[in-house]
């Protein structure tokens, strides 16, 4: 896996989007002859084949990310919202300084104030928000985008509640990250798809904050995988094997959609599927569903470095890093693209 560790001149991290989605460039990889290729991304449509199909994950990314100060002393805050419990506190990763005692409160710089309730057992807070409605809908009126922290330090920009998005993501708001692959999507790269005879079909995984963590053990295959909630809804099953059936590749669009679709594959084919998901794709594996796959450039010593290597291969994927870095392609989430075909 010497994939797995690379080095990255800082500045080649992007910080921020390409000027148009699709004009990201894509490093597109050839398993059958081995060969890397240079493109951009709206060359996608003419390097499938009429009778593919390109598979998205429609998430929604929460604003989930508060910043404020105590409201007793003005000290600095910060959180990161992770989900509701079932009895309506947040569970929250949070920093400042100290130790906050359980009811101290918490004002944003939006105006909303929470309350400290208490700690799970990860150390994570639990916060009640002095706000009526679903976490969605306080989130969409106080909340900032959860940029990564190697993008401007989290600080968001005007235009990165529409960049950070999806341009076809769902009504289900639930990442605290964007699947990113899918960031260089735009109308015209569907129309095109469409025209060429490539279908398009829809799963839905929730990116939670584990996606991020690094791998620590020297044995990476030994790394305690997170755990995210996704579902394949019948219709996709349906029109997966239909594809399949006709000859045509199953293209996945990010790391998120791989891994939904595989938790969702049986040895006796694809089935519906919906509630958490465990799987860790890393070498070897036996891909079930995905034929090929679209991501952008990932962090060293992460799983979703090990899911790619999983596909394209050990020696393959360390050339196509090597090669993105002499070519200074831009990297991680506001970064280019790699079709591995």
């Amino acid at each position: 896996m010497h994939f797995f560790d690379y080095h990255l001149p800082e500045h080649l991290i992007a910080q921020h989007p390409a000027a148009e989605r699709d004009a990201a460039r894509l490093l597109v990889v050839r398993r059958d002859t081995q060969r890397i290729q240079h493109h951009i991304f709206r060359d996608l449509p003419e390097l499938l084949s009429p009778g593919d199909l390109v598979v998205l994950n429609d998430t929604r990314v929460l604003p989930a990310r508060v910043v404020g100060r105590r409201e007793a002393t003005g000290g600095k805050w910060e959180g990161l919202f992770l989900r509701a419990t079932e009895t309506g506190l947040w569970e929250m990763l949070a920093q400042t300084r100290g130790y906050p005692e359980v009811g101290t409160v918490f004002v944003t710089d939006t105006g909303l104030r929470l309350v400290l309730r208490g700690r799970t057992a990860d150390r994570h807070w639990l916060m009640q928000p002095e706000a009526e409605g679903t976490p969605p809908e306080i989130l969409s009126t106080y909340g900032h985008i959860p940029l990564p922290p190697y993008i401007r330090k989290g600080r968001e920009d005007a235009g990165d509640r529409e960049r950070y998005q999806t341009v076809y993501a769902g009504a289900a708001a639930g990442s605290v990250a964007a699947p990113t692959a899918g960031l260089h999507f735009t109308p015209a790269v569907f129309d095109r798809l469409t025209a060429r005879g490539i279908g398009t079909a829809r799963v839905t995984l929730h990116v939670g904050l584990g996606t991020f963590a690094p791998v620590k053990e020297d044995d990476p295959t030994k790394h305690a995988i997170h755990h995210e909630w996704c579902a394949v809804p019948q219709g996709t099953v349906d029109t997966i094997r239909d594809t399949k059936a006709r000859g045509g590749r199953v293209v996945a669009i990010g790391t998120t959609t791989t891994r939904t679709l595989e938790s969702a594959a049986r040895p006796d084919g694809l089935r519906s599927f919906c509630g958490e998901t465990g799987l860790f794709i890393h070498e070897p594996f036996e891909f079930r569903a995905v034929d090929a796959l679209v991501t952008n450039f990932h962090l060293p010593r992460t799983t979703l470095l090990l899911l790619v290597g999983a596909l394209a291969g050990d020696e393959l994927l360390a050339r196509a890093y090597a090669e993105a870095v002499t070519c200074e392609y831009r990297f991680f989430s506001y970064g280019d693209a790699m079709l591995v075909l």
